[in-house]
């Protein structure tokens, strides 16, 4: 599906031709957003060393061409539902900078109000919809709207479909097979993306799975899929972008898997003990931040000193989302069940803890 003319070693699909044919521009577009996601990503780990972001931080370290590859490939009609390693996701849909390090903050001036922090990015503005802390959360609620989407309008190249992105270890859980059969005897205007990162927390995939080639999984439901090398930002894109194509024009899902190998550990707080030196050596050979700086370098898209200009601008545009989030309000514990409802609902809990339940004269 992908306008590739290459694959790797691993037999993933790589995009060499498009690389030859892609605008300057555009790949100095995707080299920004993929530095700004570093940058971010660097500072948020050690805003949650110095304690201000609290509960669980996972980061997009070395999926960053991932990241914008999917991004680039959705209109902006299109609804996105991500796992908890969303902070990218937020930044490459749309989401200012500050408002994302405000929700890590959780602060009022978060994307949702500082009531979701690092796990769960929400906004409707550009119809991302989560960020789910539970593995394999997001697949029902979207599946869910791509059954809405069916009801919405006709099927064709402007109508609107959904991206769901999930970890390789998600393609264990119930859901996942729950909704790939939904969405296989529905038609459902949806892609599922597996970001493969070989690791399903500390656990090698071939360790987990009896098909370690989890695009192979549709199968069972007669759901088409494919493997793309994740450090190559066009691969990515072309492939995501034939599937969505696909999702709205014909109706029918699509199952894409994209080989991306985090740098860090699973969290923040986790040392990845469990991986050898030379898995390690392995994931920083393929860190693909580097491989696009020295590509664009040696193909006379920007110089050096053009380059360090980016990522300079990336560090200052990250340092002012850490002071907009350093300035910003704390939630009121007043508001505590504010939004708990879409609606207002009859008997809703009102009462603090330690306030009186009968008020007396």
């Amino acid at each position: 599906m992908a306008d590739t003319t290459g694959t790797t070693a691993e037999g993933r699909v790589s995009a060499e031709g498009s690389w030859n044919a892609e605008p300057p521009e555009a790949l100095l577009d995707y080299y920004q957003q993929m530095v700004l996601i570093r940058s971010f990503e660097l500072t948020s780990a050690e805003m949650y060393k110095r304690a201000k972001i609290g509960g669980y931080c996972h980061l997009n370290l070395g999926e960053e061409a991932t990241v914008v590859g999917l991004m680039a490939a959705l209109e902006r009609r299109d609804y996105l539902f991500t796992n908890y390693r969303d902070h990218g996701y937020a930044l490459s849909k749309g989401m200012e900078p500050g408002a994302v390090m405000a929700e890590l903050f959780g602060k009022t001036t978060g994307v949702a109000k500082g009531r979701g922090g690092s796990m769960h990015m929400f906004d409707t503005e550009t119809r991302m919809l989560g960020g789910y802390g539970i593995v394999g959360g997001q697949l029902p609620p979207a599946t869910g709207a791509a059954l809405a989407l069916s009801y919405r309008g006709e099927p064709g190249p402007e109508a609107e479909a959904v991206m769901c992105q999930m970890g390789d270890g998600t393609t264990n859980i119930g859901a996942f097979h729950e909704s790939l059969n939904l969405a296989a005897i529905w038609d459902l205007p949806i892609v599922f993306v597996v970001v493969n990162n070989r690791l399903g927390m500390g656990t090698t995939v071939e360790a987990a799975s009896g098909e370690p080639e989890l695009y192979k999984r549709g199968a069972s439901y007669r759901i088409p899929g494919e493997r793309v090398d994740g450090n190559d930002v066009l691969a990515v894109r072309d492939a995501a972008a034939a599937a969505m194509n696909r999702a709205r024009t014909e109706r029918k899902p699509f199952l894409l898997e994209l080989m991306s190998y985090r740098l860090k550990g699973h969290s923040v707080v986790d040392p990845a003990r469990y991986r050898s030196a030379e898995d390690t050596n392995e994931a920083k050979e393929f860190d693909p931040l580097p491989a696009m700086r020295n590509r664009l370098l040696q193909s006379g898209v920007f110089d050096e000193d053009q380059a360090m200009k980016i990522e300079a601008d990336a560090d200052e545009q990250v340092a002012a989302a850490v002071a907009f989030a350093d300035s910003s309000p704390d939630p009121s514990p007043d508001e505590l069940f504010d939004y708990a409802y879409a609606t207002d609902v009859a008997n809703a809990p009102r009462i603090l803890p330690g306030d009186p339940v009968i008020e007396m004269p």
